[in-house]
């Protein structure tokens, strides 16, 4: 995504080093979050708005402003954060090989 984000829309910051933030670092790690507005988001919706910063993704974080879309996305997001721990040790071990 910093790639994509030519602009400097996004400030990416690393929730595992020293920051000052009104949300637990236990939960800061267990979900993506995002800052747009002045609202945190998390999850789906906070996809939604990185999306919507970077000029290429920004249609589809348009459609993510739709209950309908997002709701969808959620669903998604949260399957996903269920497999990503095994997606997590198979990356670390090709890694390791390489």
């Amino acid at each position: 995504m910093r790639r994509l984000d030519r602009r400097g829309r996004i400030d990416f910051v690393d929730a595992t080093g020293p920051a000052t933030c009104p949300i637990d670092r236990a939960e800061l790690l267990t979900r993506f979050h995002a800052m747009e507005s002045g609202q945190m988001l998390s999850g789906a919706a906070a996809f939604g708005a990185m999306w919507r910063a970077i000029p290429l993704l920004r249609p589809i974080g348009l459609l993510a402003q739709h209950r309908p879309v997002l709701g969808l996305l959620e669903w998604v997001y949260l399957r996903f954060l269920k497999v990503r721990p095994c997606l997590q040790r198979w990356l670390a071990g090709r890694e390791v090989r390489a």
